[in-house]
């Protein structure tokens, strides 16, 4: 921690007398046509980072140096407009702002592509944008949902609640390379690395816009930033002042009550508050799970769900253009959870965070943590195999409950058995602690950006499910520290083209030192742009990756390596010995061509092509310590069970085994275990995809969209390093693609004063996916998965392969009315045409889903 603090503060010495000399903007942006205020409109001062978006009052307030300063505002359906203005230092300046309705997309400021305001069509990435209108109009309180209409978006729902996303390939049942971000604070779990999704705290009414970058981002982002960013920024209190009251019914038991209040106290004090409580019920399906022959249903299975969520935040002006923010959030979860070994009955899991932060035109500084508790949440297939275990020897129902917990019983004969570890229990008290400062300026004609990032995990599962016990069995935390760099460099070589390169450094605990750069070339005009890019990406194996201890040691991370001996059972003699390296980082690298601009005032265009080069894949759980060589006593192939050659893992890193689990006595003295399960980094495949969009504007009010990506990919099957679950054959099953060919995407918007109403259709074409004991696969009997030849509406492995994913059209409405300022009045379905629609595995396929909503808009109180 002393490093980032230190050169925080360095930072804040050297930056502390930059900011006096500003003052401010105000005023409220308006249709020139009907006067009607425009909430979500993006104000940007021009050759600067700072921006800000109008409130539901078109009323905003926007920091700008002191001078001669160009004011641009853009909002969707409108044409640009910007007005030169002197700023008086230590004054306000007002400024309305009046649109007319002749542009369209693309003219939206982001910030998360450079980490710095920028126009849409000017970003040197693949970015879209979920806009404050859009989100104000959506009917449901799961604004996740507007990601499947974005371009290029994997987007998955495993059922009323649990939504996903993905890009560009290599999605999984448990899936982290997609790093998640709310107001510059990482949104994610501490040992599973996994995105808040349903765990999140931040309230739908307080989002003012998504952005969805796709392709490598880690060379601002840092690691998880691999397949792509989605960053969600919440709205400003001074410029998003009054009370929002939100109350939504629906199909499922569905219920959200949702609040909002915003309040500027003086010209230097403003705060806000959100809070939402949701429940439902999940669609009525039951996993099934297998033992050797046997099958059960899912234990104990709750399909009901609730959420409890809130954040404050209060903003403090130091000076005209200098903020200090202090801001926190918790929330408290009860729903299932897909993971590669099935499903998790998720049971009151808590999430909290508390941020400071330091915002002005140049500087920007931050320090956060974030804490993860959960006592009762638990593996449903481990606990049902627990179970039966009991009951099936003649324990009684509640000894059966109360040991499937814990314990599996391994009868020995009709009367005695061993009681074996087999912990289903998962339970959480993680906490992350970051700190992160940046700096923005000019020298001559080149524009930077230099910044440093620090992170110490402190993952702790009480012994669950983790490598967190010590030798005298004591929980300790698992420490990991890392810090990074990052610098950016801009230059305008003429009216017309820019160039712009990034690098990053980070040093990891774990996995040391990496490098990862950034450049693109952007020819652009006032209506649009061509850009070449090239980028890395690295995806770390998280903490449980590293240093899992699931059921009872079946599973462990690969934080350290392994050591397997090889005994060959005829001789009794130790034969070989080989290493299991420990994990490494994923990387990427990527070459992505892309245009975005106006074709015409009514039609914007957006289209890109990329290609990969991905290697060191982070496998399924495998069994590295395999037997092999089998035979039978009367040497027939076809019953060959028994094995010529047994295979142990004796040592974890410099760890015996025996300290971690069960094992036998080898001829040479040492103790091995003979099944165990880890992550291990094999393969090269390269990528490659499309994804285009058009948009137009039929009206100012009317709105059409269609997205088309494609995806597809190269891998050698000759290659043995491609072979992930070392079965000496490379196919489908090894590398996770698990990824649609093509997905196409079309809607229709419409919005008014008064009226707005949409209708977006998703067709998915269908995709085989492989994940875990997962299977979701179209028949093959020559592929072998689990023990089993992939066939579909049966067994394979141990799960039910209920075919391939996506092959529906699923078409969702909406509509709504605003009575008044005050009342709206809307709602939508989503599967309107009821559609057989499975996206995910494990899962049950989503029906059609009814919501209501009414919302009432109060006016702001105190100072304006």
């Amino acid at each position: 921690m002393k490093p980032a603090i230190s050169l925080i503060a360095l930072l804040l010495l050297f930056t502390g007398g930059l900011y006096a000399q500003s003052g401010v903007v105000r005023g409220v942006v308006r249709d020139a046509d009907t006067r009607e205020p425009l909430a979500g409109a993006n104000i940007l001062v021009a050759g600067t980072a700072n921006g800000t978006a109008s409130d539901a009052d078109g009323a905003y307030r926007l920091e700008a140096p002191a001078g001669q300063q160009t004011i641009t505002v853009s909002f969707v359906g409108y044409a640009d407009f910007s007005q030169t203005i002197t700023v008086r230092a230590g004054a306000e300046t007002e400024l309305n702002l009046m649109l007319s309705a002749e542009g369209l997309l693309g003219q939206e400021v982001v910030v998360s592509a450079s980490r710095k305001a920028e126009k849409l069509t000017n970003a040197p990435a693949t970015i879209s944008v979920i806009n404050a209108r859009a989100i104000t109009e959506f009917p449901s309180f799961n604004v996740a949902e507007l990601l499947g209409r974005q371009r290029g978006v994997d987007y998955v729902r495993s059922g009323v609640l649990g939504i996903g996303i993905n890009a560009r390939g290599f999605n999984s049942a448990f899936n982290p390379k997609n790093l998640q971000i709310n107001d510059a604070r990482l949104s994610s779990l501490v040992a599973t690395g996994l995105p808040l999704g349903a765990l999140s705290t931040t309230v739908k009414e307080d989002v003012e816009r998504i952005e969805v970058i796709l392709g490598p981002s880690s060379a601002l982002y840092g690691p998880n930033a691999h397949n792509g960013l989605l960053n969600t920024i919440t709205k400003d209190p001074r410029t998003s002042q009054g009370t929002t009251a939100a109350l939504g019914v629906g199909n499922q038991n569905v219920l959200s009550a949702r609040l909002r209040h915003a309040m500027k106290v003086s010209d230097k004090l403003a705060f806000k508050v959100s809070g939402e409580y949701t429940k439902g019920t999940e669609f009525e399906y039951t996993d099934t799970v297998y033992s050797g022959a046997l099958k059960f249903p899912e234990y104990d299975l709750d399909l009901d769900f609730n959420s409890l969520r809130g954040e404050a935040g209060v903003y403090y002006a130091l000076s005209n253009n200098t903020d200090l923010i202090l801001a926190g959030g918790a929330s408290n979860s009860n729903n299932i959870g897909n993971t590669n070994a099935g499903r998790n009955q998720i049971r009151d899991w808590s999430v909290s965070w508390l941020q400071l932060r330091l915002v002005s035109p140049r500087f920007f500084a931050q320090v956060y943590n974030t804490w993860s508790k959960t006592d009762s949440t638990y593996a449903m297939n481990r606990r049902t195999l627990n179970y039966w275990s009991f009951k099936n020897a003649g324990f009684s129902q509640s000894e059966s409950e109360r040991r499937s917990f814990s314990e599996f019983w391994f009868p020995l004969s009709s009367t005695t058995g061993l009681a074996l570890n087999r912990g289903a229990l998962f339970q959480d008290r993680s906490k992350r602690l970051n700190a992160e400062a940046q700096y923005n300026n000019k020298i001559g004609g080149i524009s930077y950006i230099v910044g440093v990032q620090y992170q110490n995990d402190r993952a702790n599962s009480n012994g669950t499910y983790l490598l967190d016990k010590n030798a005298q069995g004591v929980v300790e935390d698992i420490v990991i520290g890392q810090i990074g760099g990052y610098l950016q460099l801009e230059s305008q070589f003429s009216n017309h083209l820019r160039a712009v390169v990034a690098a990053r450094a980070d040093n990891h605990d774990v996995y040391g030192f990496n490098f990862i750069p950034k450049a693109a070339l952007i020819y652009f005009n006032d209506k649009g742009s061509f850009r070449v890019t090239y980028g890395q990406g690295i995806a770390a194996p998280t903490i449980l990756n590293l240093e899992a201890n699931i059921f009872g040691g079946l599973l462990l991370g690969n934080g350290a390596g392994f050591t397997v001996k090889e005994v060959n059972t005829s001789t009794n003699q130790v034969v070989n010995t080989y290493e299991v390296k420990p994990l490494e980082v994923e990387k990427i690298s990527t070459v992505e061509f892309g245009y975005k601009g106006q074709i015409s005032p009514k039609l914007f265009f957006d289209a890109n092509a990329y290609y990969n080069w991905s290697k060191n894949f982070l496998s399924p759980s495998i069994d590295i310590a395999p037997d092999r060589d089998f035979y039978d006593h009367d040497n027939n192939p076809a019953t060959a069970v028994i094995p010529r050659i047994k295979g142990y893992a004796t040592l974890r890193g410099d760890q015996a085994m025996s300290e971690i689990t069960t094992t036998a006595n080898l001829p040479d003295g040492s103790k091995g275990t003979d099944l165990v399960l880890t992550y291990v980094n094999f393969g090269d495949v390269n990528t490659y995809g499309f994804d285009a969009s058009v948009n137009y504007a039929f009206t100012s009010s009317l709105l059409g969209t269609l997205n088309y990506s494609y995806f597809g990919y190269d891998i050698d099957t000759a290659d043995p390093a491609n072979d992930g679950n070392r079965d000496t054959k490379v196919n489908e099953s090894d590398l996770p693609i698990n990824t649609p060919t093509h997905k196409i995407g079309v809607g229709l918007n419409y919005s008014s004063k008064k009226f707005f109403a949409t209708a977006f259709g998703r067709w998915v074409n269908a995709y085989d996916f492989f994940s875990g004991i997962n299977v979701s696969a179209s028949t093959n009997t020559s592929l072998i998965y689990g023990g089993s030849p992939v066939v579909e509406n049966q067994r394979v492995g141990t799960s039910f392969n209920y075919g391939p994913l996506g092959g529906f059209f699923n078409l969702d409405l909406g509509a709504g009315y605003r009575f008044s300022d005050w009342l709206t009045l809307s709602g939508q379905v989503v599967n309107a045409l009821n559609q057989e629609v499975r996206e995910f595995v494990g899962s049950p396929a989503i029906k059609p889903l009814f919501s209501l909503e009414v919302k009432v808009n109060l006016p702001a109180i105190g100072k304006k």
